[in-house]
């Protein structure tokens, strides 16, 4: 039996590279794409390696978002297939507040969190419409924020909003849902203390890790019955209204 495919933008590195991983270990061979190169973390290819399943990296800028289409196309062209799944991961983040945000920071975020996020879910719906009728599902990576946004990284918001929005609309022919992550992987801006009284904040006393998204997603992709939902993995910190980024905090 053939094995099932998965498109993971932005698989190549962090969060992306962690859902992709277990997707691997459940059985899915792997298109991997990155905005500049399509390298793979090296604990990623080990993965996919012991997991005995086949890969292949797609780079594409989605600044350009007619982008996504081309990457479509390409997965199809190289594996002889269309995806089975689409892990809408990939992400561009900025510092933008509404006093200072630009229209190119408008404009990328929207371009690379929403707008290719939509043609690639427009063109798996439409490469579906003419399958085999198997069950076919859309994860889109979120932000916990939604549920409470704050003014701080105003672009990047408005865009995981958007994305939102679609992820409650659907798709015809496909199972749309979305996974929210709270703070999983922090960059070197977030010192020790700061991350042990951020973990004190969250409701469960604990942060997510990458393993726990990337089994929401997996989650996701094995319901027949969910759609349209939005799952928060976050330490509960959806339920609280965090006046600012958890940076500032």
């Amino acid at each position: 039996m053939q094995a099932p495919l998965a498109l993971v933008t932005g698989g190549c590195r962090r969060l992306g590279a962690a859902i992709a991983a277990r997707l691997a270990q459940a059985g899915y061979d792997l298109a991997l794409h990155g905005s500049h190169d399509a390298e793979p973390e090296a604990a990623l290819t080990d993965v996919v390696a012991a997991a005995g399943r086949t890969w292949r990296g797609f780079v594409g800028d989605f600044a350009r978002p007619a982008v996504a289409l081309d990457l479509f196309g390409q997965v199809a062209a190289a594996f002889g297939r269309v995806p089975d799944l689409l892990v809408n991961a990939a992400s561009v983040f900025g510092q933008d507040r509404i006093g200072d945000v630009e229209e190119e920071d408008l404009t990328l975020a929207y371009s690379v969190n929403c707008t290719a996020p939509v043609l690639l879910i427009r063109a798996f719906a439409a490469a579906r419409a003419a399958g085999d009728g198997m069950d076919r599902s859309v994860v889109n990576i979120l932000d916990q924020r939604i549920a409470h946004p704050h003014r701080d990284q105003l672009a990047y918001t408005l865009a995981k909003l958007g994305l939102a929005g679609l992820t409650r609309i659907g798709a015809p022919g496909v199972r749309v849902n979305g996974v929210a992550p709270g703070l999983t992987l922090p960059t070197g801006d977030y010192g020790e203390a700061q991350m042990a009284a951020l973990t004190r904040h969250m409701p469960l006393r604990r942060l997510p890790t990458p393993s726990d998204i990337a089994e929401a997603v997996l989650f996701c992709a094995r319901t027949p019955g969910l759609d349209r939902q939005t799952i928060f993995v976050d330490g509960g910190a959806h339920l609280v209204p965090f006046e600012r980024d958890f940076v500032h905090l």
